[in-house]
């Protein structure tokens, strides 16, 4: 792969989706493993055949898109069917992922990967790992007014997840999005005048 790949990271509520959307914004390629999953489990999705094969028709909304409400009960219910689903999922998000990025053009891309550093086939990807970082508290807040999931369900979700210290100490670069709007789109955009930069120069 000849361009350079930055991932982008954060627990849930974080502020992944505004931190690339402003990387976008100053032209940045950006892929996103998180939107190449929901395309693939709306109607008419490539992941969705063999989902609806592997865990029946109660999955499946009346749509043909994935009941998201149903599998998300059933994956906290029982760990293994989240192992089933991610055997479906994971391959195919992957190959997708390493499709955009083989077209991709620029000085470098960003591939936004959720768990990025509980996912080897991932972290190989990347030059750079940046974490977008924020209070705990704040991403309850963030979470519970976009989803309507309880505050016990958002935790549920946050402690499936690596703790905010363990991320801090494995990137390589931080974006703070305990503030405004405003303020994570100049950090993103320090960040896009730093990897201009220097990852041309190996750095």
């Amino acid at each position: 792969m000849s361009i350079e790949v930055i991932g982008l990271t954060g627990g849930i509520g974080s502020g992944k989706s505004a931190a690339a959307n402003h990387f976008a914004a100053l032209g940045v390629p950006v892929i996103d493993t998180d939107l190449i999953a929901h395309q693939m489990t709306a109607p008419g999705g490539a992941a969705m055949p063999a989902i609806a094969a592997d865990f029946g028709g109660d999955v499946v909304a009346a749509s043909g898109a994935l009941d998201r409400g149903r599998m998300r009960e059933l994956v906290f219910a029982d760990a293994s069917c989240r192992r089933r689903l991610e055997a479906v999922l994971h391959p195919l998000i992957r190959a997708e992922s390493m499709r955009q990025l083989e077209l991709a053009t620029g000085p470098y891309a960003v591939l936004v990967v959720p768990l990025l550093f509980e996912s080897p086939d991932y972290l190989a990807l990347v030059q750079r790992s940046l974490l977008v970082d924020c209070p705990e508290d704040l991403q309850l807040e963030r979470v519970q007014a976009r989803s309507g999931l309880t505050a016990d369900g958002v935790r549920a979700i946050m402690a499936a997840q690596m703790t905010r210290a363990q991320r801090l100490a494995l990137a390589d670069d931080v974006i703070d999005n305990g503030g405004s709007l405003a303020a994570l789109q100049l950090q993103v955009e320090a960040k896009h005048q730093y990897y201009l930069a220097n990852l041309a120069h190996g750095q």
